[in-house]
């Protein structure tokens, strides 16, 4: 199946987002998930808790998760924190 936008697993990590895990305080004292980082072709790898199980029951209106996707969760101060690494659309 086709679809508009396809992940390349060929990129490569580029740059974090923001601060480790680690510097926000939401790791114990190993630099572990989760995490934000800009892959080589522009995309965005996120690492977080996988949640899928326990959202898909009650995904907004016109949300949906297809074949291969999964939901993750990461704290709001990474992404806060990755805010001006991001660049305006």
């Amino acid at each position: 199946m086709i679809h508009a936008w396809e992940a390349d697993p060929a990129a490569l990590f580029a740059r974090r987002l923001g601060k480790s895990a680690k510097e926000l305080g939401v790791s114990d004292d190993e630099d572990k998930c989760p995490d934000l980082w800009q892959l080589d072709n522009g995309d965005i790898a996120v690492i977080g808790r996988d949640l899928t199980a326990d959202y898909s029951p009650r995904l907004p209106d016109g949300v949906s998760l297809g074949p291969g996707e999964r939901l993750v969760v990461i704290p709001g101060s990474m992404l806060s924190a990755a805010k001006g690494d991001i660049p305006d659309a």
